[in-house]
């Protein structure tokens, strides 16, 4: 899934000035939804795909308001929803992230700005950092027509904005069933913050969340 060790070993020695500033490249500042609906009273769920699903709860887990955020698999069959298999790219899987949230709190398009400001980079086809096949692609699934309006709204208004320099190939998929992943997956960030792939990769992303969006950052990880 991650690079191998021996790789990324090789990738952080080739300089911190270089790679710091290839992550800072990827951090941009979202903007605000043009569009934005009364979720109601009660619990909402989203899932996400953004690269590997570690740096994707990591996030989200240091979101006020998020009651879970759950690693899996969405895209593919039961049959292969597994870790080695999905990691061949051949599943049809993405990694995921299932979000719980309190739309009181923090808000179904809030949750869209903070996912493209430090979580994944949306002009990057079947790639995220240094994951590169179709399990490893961003991808948006609106569970319900609400959050599907607001979610293809928000790809427009992205494209509009003149933010990135290239074009925004993310896109939005029909929901189909959401695969929970291995245990060894869950809180990964939480549990492992020395792993060599969380420091480089992941880690960047949070500090760029409490960075960029205060209001909206909890120093507790939700655990799963």
């Amino acid at each position: 899934m991650r690079l191998p060790i021996p790789l990324l070993a090789a990738a952080l020695a080739l300089g911190a000035c270089q790679n710091s500033a290839q992550a800072a490249e990827n951090i941009k500042h979202a903007p605000a939804a043009s569009i934005v609906i009364d979720e109601g009273k009660g619990l909402q769920t989203a899932i996400f795909a953004g690269g590997c699903f570690w740096g994707v709860e990591g996030v989200f887990s240091h979101m006020k308001g998020v009651k879970s955020a759950i690693a899996g698999y969405h895209g593919g069959s039961r049959a292969n929803a597994s870790y080695r298999a999905v990691s061949s790219g051949k599943t049809a899987h993405a990694e995921a992230v299932k979000v719980t949230y309190d739309p009181a709190v923090v808000r179904y398009d809030q949750l869209l700005r903070v996912f493209f400001s430090v979580i994944a980079d949306p002009t990057l086809k079947d790639r995220q950092g240094p994951d590169v096949g179709s399990q490893y692609r961003a991808a948006l699934i609106p569970l319900g027509a609400d959050q599907r309006r607001v979610a293809t709204a928000y790809l427009k208004q992205m494209e509009r904005s003149g933010i990135w320099s290239r074009p925004i190939v993310t896109r939005i998929e029909a929901p189909r069933t959401f695969y929970k992943a291995e245990s060894s997956h869950q809180d990964f960030m939480r549990l492992n913050p020395n792993n060599p792939y969380i420091r480089r990769w992941d880690r960047p992303k949070v500090d760029a969340l409490h960075r960029l969006y205060p209001d909206l950052y909890q120093t507790r990880f939700v655990r799963d």
